[in-house]
């Protein structure tokens, strides 16, 4: 079948986070699901599509979106981790923490089953599939991410703003303006302040003795990373301390930085997405109950 032409006024695009959703799904739902005969627990296959359906439903601020899922592929940390092997090393590979993997294949195939596209490059994180993607699609309408991942700090814009559902209803959705208000930094400083700071889910530790104030000060009037040095502020024990650090501070802003350049496989159609069915009806078309 042939793809549609391009509208001439796309739809806004909704970016799904698709292993983040299925972790919090996972984890975070308030009752496990399981089949009629009790054999099969189902909780994150059905978490993923009940959560992706109350976002659309509650928290999208635009017209009907074109929905899109990025997976994170196989071999997609390997080239960060090559730069430093502490990258994400600090993530359990037991099998609980590992759990949500055996819902991977039945999301896939329903999100395949009621018509929501999806995207999973072999050797890159759905971050920089994601970063890309909004990126580009930015420049004619409003992007949307879904995810609980504060990385995608950096994308926020105008145009380009994140939905977080495990916060409350008034404040699931995050603007520039609360990333300026809230850690004082621009989102184009996101990367330099995670360095300066650290961040724990990538298990990047980020400079001794530097905090968010102390890092939100370095960085004030929207100074980057690459003027920290020349700027005069390094002063003190704290100043010392990033001066000591500096190469690894350089390496973990690079790490932090999506990538927004990828050749992705998939082009938007700009097309919205037809209106999801029920998760249980999900489940139900997948002959999963």
């Amino acid at each position: 079948m042939p793809e549609r032409t391009q509208p001439a006024t796309p739809a806004p695009l909704l970016l799904v986070d698709a292993f983040n959703v299925l972790w919090a799904g996972t984890f975070g739902f308030p009752a496990a699901i399981f089949s009629r005969d009790k054999t099969r627990e189902l909780t994150g296959l059905f978490a993923f599509f009940a959560l992706l359906g109350a976002t659309l439903r509650d928290d999208v601020d635009v017209a009907a979106p074109e929905v899109i899922a990025v997976f994170d592929g196989q071999q997609g940390s390997a080239e960060r981790s090559t730069e430093d092997a502490a990258y994400k090393a600090n993530r359990e590979s037991t099998p609980e923490a590992l759990k949500p993997l055996q819902f991977l294949q039945p999301v896939k195939d329903g999100l395949d089953l009621i018509g929501i596209r999806w995207v999973e490059i072999d050797d890159a994180e759905a971050d920089d599939v994601i970063g890309t993607l909004a990126t580009r699609a930015a420049a004619t309408r409003p992007v949307r991410i879904m995810s609980r991942d504060a990385d995608y700090y950096q994308l926020l814009s105008d145009q380009i703003q994140i939905i977080n559902r495990s916060r409350k209803a008034t404040r699931r959705l995050i603007t520039p303006q609360e990333v300026q208000e809230r850690y004082h930094v621009t989102p184009q400083q996101w990367p330099d302040y995670r360095a300066l700071t650290g961040d724990p889910a990538d298990n990047i530790p980020g400079v001794k003795g530097i905090g968010p104030k102390a890092a939100a000060t370095l960085l004030a009037d929207g100074l980057q990373l690459d003027g920290l040095l020349a700027s005069g502020r390094l002063t003190g024990a704290k100043g010392k301390a990033v001066e000591a650090a500096w190469p690894n501070v350089l390496r973990w802003q690079s790490m932090i930085r999506m990538n927004r350049d990828l050749d992705v496989p998939l082009t938007p159609t700009g097309h919205p997405t037809p209106k999801l069915p029920k998760a249980a009806e999900v489940v139900e078309k997948l002959g999963l109950w």
